[in-house]
């Protein structure tokens, strides 16, 4: 009997000799080109906003290699406001957030996919065993004595299937799932953005609501001491109805003003409680207290566009997706050339239990199978095609982020600057309408005015407060954009496992 090993020797080495020199069908991946400015435009818009280093060249675009984020330098910015109560939010929010932990499982799958893919590399091993006790019938085995129709059956076998990555279908799909699991740790840094801006966000709305609702009462309060003033004068004979309905009527418009904002004071407290995975009552009895408006953070500096795109972690989203639509392009061309599978069985057969593994008993088989589409080459034409046009629609959608990237941190500049000259001028004209409140009130009891002009007063008063409270919420909140648009607030390490808990308290 020939031995066989000396051919399973040989084929063995020329697989090897073919696997190194193989080739991945298909493009290469290569990082799209897209220019850059040099600068923001909007970097100069207000003193607020520092310039750009000099010397700063356009760049193409460099997006993140999500393998190892980089940081930007104020990663954690909510520290920058100085709100403890702020800090404490952001944090739990980031422990305990449940879009956080969907955006977690979803990367947690991509990682599981690359890992199953990865062992399309090795032979996959799978073993049989049998046994079977059956009987022919008569006419089966005519003229056989019945007991000896008994006929027992014993196998165990173990098979192992390997696909000869010739043509790179494998290393590409690979390549594609490893593109995906990166989309996917992007995808997570960039909802760790979006929650620490929206809890950032709704906590300054808050405690800009609160002071809002504080120039209300407080106008009210004043209003309602111009009434009993209007009154008095009105039963000692000096006043008229007149002059007590229109004060009666101020008072009531700014009552009115009350309830609607203490509707938005409890809406943003319940945003906050669901934001840190909590239900919307939770933080009522802590955050119902007044605090001031968390204060303005200094210089920001947004550094350069090929800086920011580094930093984004929606840009390097859309490109790891464009990296995986072009090795899926790769996957589609291997089906023009055919696929070699590489089998082999090892097992026992025997009919008795006590024959298996004897040396009799032993089975074995090396096969090569070959499988080729060509025959079906128009459907593996239009799968190609397919590929081709995901790729095309995915490096759209990679210029498009980079575009909107840009885009959202230059309005979030403009916006920034000019909240912040706003605020000047409201703050001033709350303080010159107070005082001509106070004057106003004052000449009106001393007899020099009419209730008309102390009246007015009174209500520019209250529109340039609420205004200025307005206004400076508007501020604080343009720099948390802009914070946002610089793809801060994400931290250095990927979020914790055991604390991305289901919290309800």
């Amino acid at each position: 009997m020939v031995n066989p090993l000396p051919n399973v020797r040989a084929l063995t080495l020329g697989i090897a000799a073919a696997l190194l020199a193989a080739c991945a069908v298909g493009p290469d991946y290569v990082r799209p080109d897209v220019p850059t400015p040099e600068h923001f435009v909007q970097a100069e818009a207000g003193a607020s906003v520092a310039e750009p280093a000099n010397g700063s060249a356009a760049t193409a675009a460099a997006p993140a290699d999500t393998a190892s984020f980089p940081l930007v330098a104020d990663a954690e910015f909510w520290r920058d406001f100085n709100d403890p109560l702020l800090t404490r939010l952001v944090e739990e929010s980031l422990a305990a957030n449940h879009d956080l932990r969907i955006a977690l499982a979803n990367y947690d799958r991509a990682n599981a996919l690359l890992r199953g893919a990865k062992f399309d590399y090795f032979p996959t091993v799978t073993a049989h065993a049998e046994a079977s006790d059956g009987r022919l019938s008569a006419d089966q085995a005519p003229g056989v004595a019945r007991a000896d129709r008994d006929v027992e059956s014993y196998s165990v076998n173990a098979q192992a299937s390997w696909e000869l990555d010739l043509f790179g279908r494998v290393r590409r799909s690979v390549e594609a799932q490893r593109a995906g699991a990166e989309a996917s740790a992007a995808d997570l840094q960039a909802m760790q953005v979006a929650i620490v801006g929206e809890v950032a966000r709704s906590y300054v709305e808050l405690r800009g609501l609160q002071e809002r609702l504080r120039v209300a009462r407080e106008n009210a309060d004043n209003q309602q001491e111009t009434l009993h003033l209007v009154e008095a004068r009105f039963n000692a004979g000096r006043g008229t109805e007149f002059d007590t309905s229109r004060a009666r009527a101020q008072l009531e418009s700014t009552l009115a003003r009350v309830p609607a904002l203490e509707a938005q004071v409890a809406v943003n407290m319940h945003r906050l409680a669901v934001l840190t995975g909590r239900t919307p009552d939770a933080l009522i009895a802590e955050l119902e207290a007044q605090q001031p408006l968390p204060a303005l953070p200094g210089a920001l500096d947004p550094g350069t566009p090929g800086e920011l795109l580094r930093h984004r972690p929606d840009v390097a989203a859309a490109e790891q997706r464009l990296h995986a639509a072009t090795a899926r392009i790769g996957v589609a061309t291997a089906d023009l050339f055919p696929r070699f599978t590489l089998g082999g069985l090892i097992g026992s057969q025997a009919i008795d239990s006590s024959a298996l593994f004897e040396r009799g008993s032993e089975t074995r088989l090396v096969a090569l199978g070959i499988d080729w589409s060509f025959l079906d080459i128009g459907r593996v034409r239009a799968r190609i095609k397919a590929a081709d046009a995901d790729a095309e629609g995915d490096l759209a959608r990679y210029e498009q982020a980079v575009l909107l990237a840009l885009e959202d941190t230059e309005n979030a500049l403009v916006r920034h600057a000019r909240a912040r000259i706003e605020d000047q001028h409201l703050e001033q004209a709350a303080l010159d309408s107070a005082k001509a409140a106070r004057l106003a009130r004052v000449r009106y009891e001393a007899g020099a005015t009419d209730l008309f002009e102390a009246l007015d007063a009174e209500r520019t008063q209250l529109q340039a407060q609420d205004a200025f409270a307005d206004g400076r919420t508007r501020s604080v909140t343009s720099a948390v954009a802009l914070y946002k648009a610089l793809a801060g607030g994400w931290p250095e390490r990927m979020p914790e496992r055991k604390k991305l808990a289901s919290r309800t308290e």
